[in-house]
């Protein structure tokens, strides 16, 4: 199906939507939100993803609740605990026969810590994702290419996507800058605060740019929607000759636009896991 909007999304996100409405609101203010939300909904064209209609939901709501989302003290918790960790993980990337290959592992781990697509994120769960990482085969086709693609490459975009999981993606920086030393890396994380994604502000507690330009795009939706993109965002786009996309928002926004994407992504809704048909928080390595 070549549209990025998919009925399944549309019911998912509704359904997160209506759970958002405060129980001790008005009669008015909720049949207001509903009825907006349902002409959003219905006025969506076929060529916008669901990341966009989640972010106009998300500013009526706001302005018929005053409230929003704020998960600052939880991007804060797991970016300090994955920093914790991050020398003990760096110390096993550097040890394997294939560094490149386990801190792109240690990377999908990360997509575990989504507080928008996981009904709850639990920190048990995820000391079981790390201790197992080797269960998330990266091999394949797609493998191949990508390290083809960074060694003759002279321009790489990273696309962040949660806090905590920027950490990760950090350890995994390194071994590329390492084992690429020709590379120019530029990281884009979001412009605006949305769920627990990553912003600039996340970006320097878990010492990003230290491996990396680091650049906001400008918006506040989940993934990357280029037609939103800042004046510099786009720039930095169109010179990219490889890009790397993390999380599932990336590629929902990104999947039709042609360019040379990598999508790295745990699959963690029906939709994802019926469409690769694997089981959940399965790690995938996707080419476009």
């Amino acid at each position: 199906m070549n549209t990025l909007l998919r009925s399944e999304c549309i019911q998912c996100l509704a359904g997160k939507q209506l759970n958002k409405i405060p129980e001790n609101a008005a009669e008015e203010q909720k049949l207001a939100f509903l009825q907006r939300m349902c002409g959003i909904l219905s006025d969506a064209p076929k060529e916008t993803c669901a990341p966009v209609i989640v972010r106009d939901i998300d500013r009526v709501r706001k302005e018929l609740f005053g409230e929003v989302s704020d998960y600052s003290r939880e991007k804060s918790y797991y970016n300090q605990l994955m920093l914790e960790k991050a020398e003990g993980i760096r110390e096993q990337i550097h040890s394997a026969d294939d560094p490149l290959r386990k801190a792109l592992q240690f990377s999908l781990v990360g997509n575990y810590i989504d507080f928008s697509a996981v009904k709850n994120v639990e920190e048990s769960y995820l000391e079981k994702l790390l201790e197992e990482v080797e269960q998330n085969s990266v091999t394949g086709e797609a493998y191949e290419s990508l390290k083809q693609d960074l060694s003759r490459s002279r321009n790489l975009l990273f696309l962040t996507d949660n806090a905590g999981e920027g950490v990760l993606d950090k350890l995994f920086l390194e071994v590329i800058r390492e084992r690429y030393p020709q590379l120019r890396v530029k990281v884009l994380v979001k412009g605006q605060a949305v769920s627990n994604d990553v912003t600039m502000e996340d970006a320097r507690e878990i010492g990003l740019p230290e491996v990396a330009e680091v650049y906001d795009n400008g918006n506040g939706i989940a993934g990357t929607w280029l037609p939103e993109l800042s004046g510099q965002a786009k720039a930095i786009w169109e010179e990219a000759e490889v890009i790397i996309a993390k999380g599932q928002a990336n590629y929902e926004t990104l999947r039709l636009s042609g360019d040379n994407i990598y999508f790295i992504f745990l699959c963690k809704c029906r939709l994802f896991c019926e469409n690769f048909q694997v089981p959940p928080f399965t790690g995938m390595l996707v080419h476009e």
